[in-house]
């Protein structure tokens, strides 16, 4: 009966979904494209906005251009740096005061997925000042105009620029959830990739199968529609084809821009289709332990595929066939396992380790049932989990 709960809720959704205002960021992209924010912040009749990054990041000198070409089109800024990976409930609410005391009509984004989650719950906190974050945890909560989100990643994995959903954690109870309403979508994102050249390539890796975790389970999921099965094919196929070069040689830009270009697509797939258990476990390890999300979803990815079974085979077999990996005389189920492998070998020859070493034995009948509540019945996953099934992925995971 559980089961049917869930594929009649999901069903639902897939039907609301439809006449859902779905939009999709203004692109700004290329090689140098941040030098055009400036001006088109300025056209916005915008003269205050707070920026969102994160200490790294304000210390790299990257954003030294976008703060020279703020202040020559007159437009005044305040920068919140006190991001944290996985940000907080306190990370937006800090961020929000900035915003109000600095009069603030419109909101950049500069960093990894971080940053952009916190600019989105600040820009949610804005539309709805009556509502606190966790009042807007879940689907639809906000439902309001946010101000003018300028989103502008530096990584290439969240695909945060282009989705409906800002990931929060709540320090206190360690609790990591979404926010998901379309109001969240920033309306514009600058694709640069000079930005991701000096990325690390430990960044590089994770994140790059955290863009590729979202292309397959937003691909294996039963909410598709034929555009969004197209996004995750061409993701998927970039990815492939880019992520070892982008990670042994991050001063390639041609790998950049496509991973960049993957990221996207694989964003707008899930932001539409959604993900599937991957996401589940891996916020709770975020929320437990800090765990960084890229990381958390490359290591989690091949044992919830295998898990999956041959509910997962067909659309697997698709991506194998795409990719390049499998023989005429396979059979799907074989197909499937070689999909898998090959992410193996990917994380192996990136150095992403195949166990989480964090783990605390005691906290998983928490972590799973926080992961079954974010996870049923909202996500159209090919095969509903039970409390079981999920326990033992963490301990399959666990060091």
């Amino acid at each position: 009966m559980y089961q049917l709960y869930c594929r009649a809720y999901q069903s639902a959704f897939k039907l609301v979904s439809y006449i859902l205002p779905w939009r999709k960021p203004e692109l700004i992209r290329g090689a140098n494209s941040l030098n055009k924010l400036p001006k088109l912040i300025k056209s916005k009749d915008i003269d205050s906005v707070l920026i969102v990054t994160d200490k790294i990041i304000a210390s790299l000198g990257l954003m030294d251009e976008l703060f020279k070409g703020l202040t020559d089109e007159g437009v005044h800024f305040v920068v919140y740096k006190e991001t944290v990976p996985n940000p907080t409930i306190d990370n937006i609410e800090d961020a929000l005061q900035m915003y109000k005391a600095n009069h603030c009509q419109g909101i950049v984004a500069f960093g990894g997925g971080s940053p952009i989650d916190c600019a989105k719950g600040v820009g949610a906190r804005v539309a709805r000042p009556q509502k606190s974050i966790s009042q807007m945890k879940g689907v639809f909560k906000v439902l309001k105009k946010i101000p003018p989100l300028f989103a502008i990643p530096t990584t290439s994995g969240t695909g945060s620029e282009t989705t409906i959903a800002a990931v929060i954690t709540d320090s206190k109870t360690h609790e990591k959830y979404a926010i998901n309403d379309t109001s969240l979508i920033p309306h514009y994102a600058v694709l640069d990739p000079v930005l991701t050249v000096n990325l690390p390539p430990h960044i590089t890796s994770t994140t790059g199968i955290d863009a590729l975790t979202h292309a397959v389970e937003a691909y294996i999921g039963r909410s598709n529609t034929k555009e969004t099965k197209q996004y995750s094919r061409e993701a998927v196929t970039l990815i492939f084809e880019n992520i070892f070069e982008a990670y042994s040689n991050g001063s390639n830009l041609v790998a950049r821009r496509n991973m960049q270009q993957a990221s996207f697509l694989a964003g707008l797939a899930f932001t539409r289709a959604y993900v599937g258990y991957v996401h589940a476990v891996a916020h709770t390890l975020g929320g437990f332990y800090s765990l960084p999300h890229g990381l958390a979803n490359a290591i989690i990815l091949p044992y919830v595929l295998e898990y999956y079974g041959k509910s997962a085979h067909k659309s697997l077999a698709e991506l194998a066939d795409l990719v390049g990996l499998s023989a005429l005389s396979d059979s799907s189920e074989q197909k499937a396992v070689k999909f898998i492998e090959a992410i193996k070998n990917l994380n192996q020859t990136m150095g992403i380790p195949n166990k989480v070493d964090c783990i605390v034995e005691s906290d998983i009948p928490l972590m799973v049932k926080r992961a079954l509540a974010e996870s049923n019945p909202l996500y159209p996953v090919p095969k509903i989990m039970s409390e079981e099934d999920i326990t033992a992925i963490y301990y399959c995971i666990k060091e």
